[in-house]
């Protein structure tokens, strides 16, 4: 719907809103005449949902290509980014029934209502619960404990995203980093995280219907994830130990963040919440002790550095 609208279309749309007949003329409308009021609407919206809703998402995502600008959008993203537009267009050909003067900003008051129910009316297509919350039995069944009644929703919440973690069905890694922040111990290992969300599904399955109802039938919507190669296959070195290295910091780079950011949500301080994490994820990682443990006791060490530390995270995290 990117392609080109032409002008007096959008106009039209605009007199319309004006006019308190934007929804009622979209109602009456045949084929081809809805088709120039969506691209009208289309034109308005798509700025808006971008700056307000995908730009911010992507951040949040550490996405900092995407945030750029719609040609730099992964294919994923952009699909996600026309859900949101198509969302906006919907709702506003509905719903715009009275005058409306400035139609940016009415359309800027409608993003979030407009994009959450779309969202969740697709869950509800794939036989997601459209709001994942734990069930009261699942609680019992898993002795009330804290992590695992919060992988149980993170769960429920993943079964209806369409797409999957890389080559893997569940995001262990962005599961472990969330697990640290709620427990307090260090960034588990992917056997224990497998094995918990074992233990979880184990305790949906001990209800069938429901089981099979919003949590088997919405996997089966999901893309099927990468085979991985053959083990026995030889391994191609095709980078050096380095860039490994760098490689394996911008993956705990990308753990840091997220794990910040719910600390923040929570209330900590952001010195605190940085400190702590930088902390936990890098003094647990698997790289070269000595330089590490250097790095890290260098830089908590020096205020100055903490300080341009916060501010980095925070303008990465857009808070």
């Amino acid at each position: 719907m990117l392609g080109t609208v032409h002008p007096a279309d959008v106009a039209g749309v605009r007199r319309l809103a004006r006019d308190g007949l934007l929804a009622g003329s979209a109602a009456a409308a045949p084929p081809g005449a809805l088709a120039r009021l969506r691209g009208g609407v289309y034109s308005v919206a798509w700025p808006l949902v971008f700056t307000r809703i995908t730009r911010p998402l992507e951040h949040r995502r550490r996405h900092a290509d995407c945030a750029r600008g719609l040609e730099w959008l992964r294919p994923d993203c952009l699909d996600r980014f026309h859900d949101d537009v198509e969302a906006v267009v919907d709702h506003a050909l509905r719903r715009a029934t009275d005058p409306i003067e400035n139609l940016e900003g009415w359309l800027a008051t409608r993003l979030n209502p407009a994009t959450v129910d779309a969202h969740r009316r697709r869950r509800g297509e794939l036989g997601a619960l459209q709001r994942p919350r734990l069930p009261s039995w699942l609680g019992d069944a898993l002795g009330g404990d804290r992590w695992l009644c919060d992988l149980a929703v993170q769960l429920l919440v993943w079964v209806g995203v369409p797409a999957t973690a890389g080559a893997e069905l569940w995001p262990l890694d962005a599961w472990a980093a969330r697990r640290a922040e709620l427990t307090g111990e260090p960034v588990a290992d992917r056997d224990t995280l497998d094995g918990e969300v074992r233990r979880v599904l184990a305790a949906m399955r001990t209800r069938e219907k429901w089981h099979a109802e919003h949590v088997e039938r919405p996997l089966g919507h999901k893309q099927a994830p990468v085979a991985p190669m053959p083990a026995d296959l030889p391994a191609l070195e095709l980078v050096d130990r380095d860039e490994l290295a760098d490689a394996r910091l911008a993956e705990l780079a990308e753990e840091a963040l997220a794990a910040i950011e719910v600390r923040l949500d929570r209330g900590e301080t952001a010195a605190a919440a940085v400190t702590t994490v930088l902390r936990l994820v890098f003094g647990e990682a698997p790289l070269d002790g000595a330089a590490r443990d250097d790095w890290l006791m260098a830089a908590l060490a020096d205020p100055a550095r903490v300080d341009e530390i916060v501010a980095t995270a925070l303008a990465i995290l857009g808070r």
